[in-house]
């Protein structure tokens, strides 16, 4: 039986990380974002690309106290010894309400452009996209957020730094189609997300729509050091985890009627 891999291989003087000398090619030259292209694309990234992509994590690394953070921060209070069950902890989370959106534009926007080639007019495809979704009964993806509204100011930002880089191009204009006749017929403005936008972008990124979470996932949990950092400062007695923990356990109305308490 033989296993074949294009990733990795250690000799007694050298590592080999996609074709390159880890040590002579890779270490101090590139950046982590362009280690994450690098195994995606079994490429280094342009200069471009490089900076588009890095725009992007930086986006999306932290979101203040979400379920992923807070999964983080309990599961610290309860296993400080393990950082590592802490971060995973916190990734599980990234799914289709956190994160799990921008998977879901890909999706959409590259089966679009797959399924209709020769459909050269964004506004005639945005509509057939959004018809065909409803008669599914599927939602459009990448729209809305509790807190930024009307515009969410990382869509606003990355759009412009996609149009600077050359990565503004079909999916990403299609996008923004689909949102135009979807807040019309609304009648309302309803919010593009951050995560919808970074769908469209790294598809025009030439990313597929399988491995884009993969990358907010990576993102995160650099972002999740950052709370167990602040929960091991404020210490065990004062961390954010414990309050958490004491707060529900003193208000908590236990409803069992079987028993004497």
């Amino acid at each position: 039986m033989e296993f074949k891999t294009q990733i990795g291989k250690s000799t007694t003087d050298n590592i080999y990380v996609h074709g390159y000398n880890l040590t002579e090619d890779l270490i101090g030259n590139i950046t982590l974002a362009d280690m994450a292209f690098l195994g995606a694309k079994h490429r280094k990234p342009t200069e471009n690309e490089s900076k588009m992509l890095n725009a992007i994590l930086v986006a999306i690394c932290e979101h203040g106290f979400t379920p992923s953070s807070i999964s983080t921060r309990l599961t610290h209070l309860g296993a400080p010894e393990a950082v590592q069950a802490s971060v995973a902890a916190g990734l599980l989370g990234a799914g289709t309400v956190y994160l799990g959106a921008m998977e879901y534009v890909a999706e959409m926007l590259q089966k679009a452009n797959d399924k209709y080639p020769d459909k050269k007019d964004i506004s005639e495809l945005a509509t057939v996209v959004i018809n065909e979704r409803k008669e599914a009964g599927l939602m459009l993806p990448g729209f809305g957020h509790p807190v930024h509204k009307p515009e969410d100011p990382r869509t606003t930002r990355l759009f412009k730094i996609a149009k600077e880089l050359g990565f503004y191009g079909k999916n990403s204009q299609l996008l923004v189609e689909i949102h135009n006749q979807f807040c019309d017929s609304k009648g309302k403005t309803i919010t593009l997300n951050a995560v919808g936008a970074i769908g469209a972008i790294m598809s025009d990124m030439d990313i597929d729509f399988q491995l884009v979470k993969s990358f907010a996932v990576a993102s995160r949990a650099v972002g999740l050091v950052a709370h167990i950092a602040e929960e091991i400062e404020y210490g065990r007695k004062d961390s954010i985890g414990q309050k958490l923990f004491d707060y529900i356990e003193e208000n908590t109305d236990y409803q069992g009627n079987h028993l004497q308490i």
